[in-house]
């Protein structure tokens, strides 16, 4: 029965196009402007991305964050370092961003090389943060198993009682990194599933335009 289900769900995508012939030339000019236009959609939180990492024997894990900036150096996000995701990025540091802005049946798809961006960037996105959310970077050991949810709270009452309201330093096993992107896919849901998929390949820091096959 629910396979059934599942066969049945489907979705017709006609709100727009993409041709290779009107694209930015630049990715990065790309992206802000769809993503722009994700913003004037008010979709519930355009910045929401999965990133998907590998160990250094090709297994695979993924898992949604937020996007916290991007120009033409890159794509930021911030995690705990000793997290899982952490772990793998320093062994194997590619990795994929995806943003699937369904509500404009649109995709995109970013791969390239991890880094981590330096400690005073870091520390001024951390003392943006509100004040509870820095305390839990703190009372986090994120990936880490936990006995039960008391536990966890328990950590979190301990982490208020040291800082309290007083200022919360950012934690060394916390911060940002920085995709730098070789590669760049842009999808648009067209009618009958023949999608439109506009890829950008870095060469010599140097961007070719290419159209994909559905």
């Amino acid at each position: 029965m629910l396979t059934t289900v599942l066969q049945n769900l489907r979705r017709h995508y006609k709100m727009h196009t993409l041709d290779e012939s009107n694209v930015a030339a630049s990715p990065f000019s790309q992206f802000h402007t769809w993503f722009n236009e994700a913003l004037h959609a008010e979709l519930p939180e355009p910045n929401a991305m999965t990133l998907a990492t590998a160990t250094p024997d090709a297994r695979p894990s993924a898992r949604v964050l937020l996007l916290k900036g991007f120009d033409e150096q890159g794509f930021v996000f911030y995690t705990n370092y000793l997290s899982r995701k952490g772990e793998e990025l320093a062994a194997n540091p590619h990795a994929c961003l995806l943003f699937f802005w369904v509500e404009l049946e649109r995709q995109v798809r970013i791969e390239g090389t991890i880094a981590k961006v330096s400690r005073q960037e870091s520390d001024e996105y951390f003392q943006s943060r509100p004040h509870g959310s820095r305390l839990g970077a703190w009372s986090s050991q994120q990936s880490s198993v936990v006995p039960n949810r008391q536990a966890l709270e328990q950590r979190y009452a301990d982490v208020v009682e040291r800082f309290g309201e007083n200022p919360v330093p950012l934690p060394d096993f916390w911060g940002g990194y920085r995709l730098t992107p070789t590669y760049f896919e842009f999808w648009q849901g067209r009618e009958n599933r023949m999608h439109d998929r506009i890829a950008y390949t870095r060469h010599n820091n140097l961007w070719s335009v290419e159209r994909l096959s559905p």
